[in-house]
Order: structure tokens, then sequence, then C-alpha cells
């Protein structure tokens, strides 16, 4: 009976040790969701990028609590309801842990309020409604990215420099063009109550191909300042379309608040026009540390590219990721939710500070104007404008975010 009891005793604590040791050789899924198809499929690209280099640093240094990080794609198509598919596939078919991405304003709004019956944690890395870390916003849904108020803040900051007066708009129509427009006209107002802003503002259809009308009607109105929010591909046809018809040879001051994608300024090369005020979520060379100095090294030996701010913030998501985890020292869906936050994170973009209020990180927003360098084959920023976080960043109050 002794022999027998202590056989027992053996087989059973080698069975705790199977378990642990394939519990540790587990692995983390983390699904993505972005657009992987149609014209602003680089977008996608750069995230997946993103994704892959952090997670082969991760997974080479051990992983996450002794878990290998894997992950699934899912492409939005630029489509609530894809993305709020995919979303689900990734959760109940792909049996993900974790969830991040998206891409267009439009697609976060619709996709945010079904996150609460998934019950897994998503960061968002591109999306910049305001309205999902705002009247929108639940305790599964975080953004580690610029939003709209904070980059429009920046471009108000810049516009009130410049000193001019009348200004008008063209932005894609739908929520984030406008929206970009309105809070840059609010801020600018609070700024400089003298400011006159279109009453006529110039909205084309969002993937619109020609651009020539709104290019046209912009001229002959004889602006003073013209704000533009267009991204990805628009961005890119109307630059082209603008060269053309002399836009930029016009006697008024240009802001593009996304000009300083590197997608946009990769597929422009010398079509981007110099001098012109630029603004994005990252700039490869804003930062002078050695968080961002081997991002950078590492992507571009890799990708032969200069890394987006897709490429970082989905980078970064991934490490937010694995910071949360093994601060919870849990991989259960509460608990990460529990560690991001008030969760500071140390990313290529510099030191961001996820809010615990609204979950929108509190990070840095880069401006600057378009400069040649023949020591880079796209348009630099020079001279480079950081504006700290917590001078463009609404407060949790003026956000509107009442967490669920």
């Amino acid at each position: 009976m002794l022999r027998k009891l202590l056989v027992m005793a053996v087989v059973a604590f080698m069975a705790i040790g199977f378990s642990l040791d394939a519990q540790a050789e587990g692995t983390v899924k983390i699904g993505a969701i972005y657009l992987l198809s149609g014209a602003f499929s680089t977008y996608g690209q750069f995230a997946k990028n993103g994704i892959e280099l952090a997670a082969d640093e991760i997974n080479s240094s051990g992983g996450i609590l002794g878990k290998k990080i894997e992950f699934v794609l899912e492409d939005s198509t630029g489509k609530a309801n894809v993305g709020i598919q995919a979303a689900r596939k990734l959760v109940y078919q792909e049996n993900v842990d974790l969830l991040m991405g998206l891409d267009s304003s439009g697609v976060a709004k619709g996709l945010v309020p079904v996150v609460p019956e998934l019950k897994k944690p998503f960061i968002i890395t591109h999306a910049a409604s305001p309205d999902v870390t705002g009247s929108l916003c639940n305790k599964y849904v975080f953004r580690i990215s610029l939003n709209i108020a904070q980059n429009t803040k920046a471009a108000a900051l810049i516009a009130k420099e410049l000193g001019v007066k009348k200004w008008t708009t063209i932005g894609p129509d739908y929520d984030f063009g406008h929206q970009s427009w309105e809070f840059f006209g609010n801020y600018l107002k609070e700024l400089d109550p003298e400011v006159v802003l279109s009453a006529d503002p110039s909205f084309p259809k969002f993937k619109a191909e020609d651009f020539t009308p709104f290019i046209n009607k912009v001229i002959s109105d004889k602006p003073e300042g013209v704000f533009i929010s267009l991204w990805g591909g628009d961005l890119i046809n109307f630059i082209r379309q603008a060269n053309n018809l002399g836009f930029f040879k016009q006697n008024f001051k240009v802001l593009m608040s996304l000009g300083a994608a590197t997608e946009v300024l990769t597929a422009l090369g010398d079509q981007m026009p110099e001098g012109i005020w630029v603004g994005t979520r990252y700039w490869f060379a804003a930062n002078d540390t050695p968080t961002n100095n081997n991002f950078v090294a590492a992507y571009k030996k890799r990708f032969g590219d200069y890394p987006s701010y897709n490429s970082q913030g989905a980078y970064a998501a991934v490490y937010a990721y694995k910071t949360a985890i093994e601060k919870a020292k849990s991989f259960e869906p509460d608990k990460i939710i529990a560690a991001l936050e008030n969760l500071t994170v140390d990313t290529p973009s510099g030191e961001l500070l996820i809010r615990a209020e609204d979950h929108q990180a509190v990070v840095n927003g880069n401006w600057g104007i378009t400069k040649a360098d023949k020591n880079y084959p796209i348009r630099i920023l020079d001279p480079i404008r950081i504006f700290p976080g917590k001078d463009i960043t609404p407060t949790p109050q003026e956000s509107g975010c009442n967490m669920q």
C-alpha cells in the first residue's frame, strides 16, 4: 500500500510538472485588425511589420511570462461591419487572448461598442476619433496613439504662430475630417478670437479620385490658411493633383495633419512640396533615445524602410501588453485591463501614460516643415516640433468618457 501511494504521488507530481511546462510553453495570441487591401493597404502592412518586429524581439528574449507571442491578422477593408466580423472571428474562432489595431475612425466607432461582448482588451494604435476614449469609452478599449484632439491642438498652436486669420479646410467627408476641422477651429478660436473660419469648407468623399473641384474652390476662395486632414491614398492623390494646379504656389499657409506619414512621403518622393507644415503621430528622427534608436535601426535593417507611425504604434502596443501582463503576473483579461490603467510605457515615440479615467494615452505630438535632404529618400522634417502630451491632451473630464 505504501509503495502504491508513493507511485501515485510521483505520478501526480509529474502530471503537475508537465502541466506547468505546457502552460509555460504555450502562446499568447494577439488578434490584429487593420486595412490590408485597397489604396490604404500600406497602413496595414506597416502595422504588420511593427507587430512582427516586436513579437520576434520578445520571443527571442523568452516571451511574456514564458509564453511566446503568436498573432493573427484580419482585414477591416475600411468598413465597420467588416471590422466587427473580424473581431468576432478572432475571438470566437481563432481564440485570441488580446486585440489591437484599427486604421479608420469610422471602423473604430462602429466596433468599439461591440468590444465588451468579446471580453478581451483592445488597444487602438491608429484610428483617431476622440469618441472611442470619450463618449463611447468602455473598460476594454485603450488607445496608445495620438487622437484628433491632441493632433489638432498642436496644429492650432502652430497656426496661431503663423499669424494668419482666414482659414478653411479640405478633409475627408466622414467623422475624421469633420471632427478634425471642428477641433482645429475651436482650439484656434480659443487662441485667437479674431480668426475667421470658412462657413463653406471642402469635404471630398473618402477615397475620392478627383480632387480638382475642391482644389479650385480653395484657390478661388483665397484663404490665408488651409488645414488639410486628408490621409493615406487620398492625401497622395490630392497632393499630386494640387501640384499640377499650382495649389502650393498660392499665397496661403498650409497645414497637413497627417502629411508626415512615411507611407505618404515614400509614395510622393520629390512630389511632396517643401516648406509645408505637416503632422504625424510619430516621427522616426524625433527622439534621440535608446528605445527609438534601436527600433529605427532594427526596423530599417529588417524591412529596408523608415518606420511609420502605424508601425511604431503596433510595435508599441505589443510592448504595452507585455508590460501590463508582467505587471499583472497574469493572462486573465480583467487583470490585464487593470494593469493597463495608469501604465507608463517606454515607446519609440517617447514615454507615455495610459490614463485610467478614459484609457487615452498622454502622448507627444510631432510636427515639422518638409525639407529635401540628399541623405534621405523622402522629405524629412526640419525643423521638428515636439508637443508634450500634457500640453495637448484634453483632461479626462473634457474627453466625455463615462467609464462602464
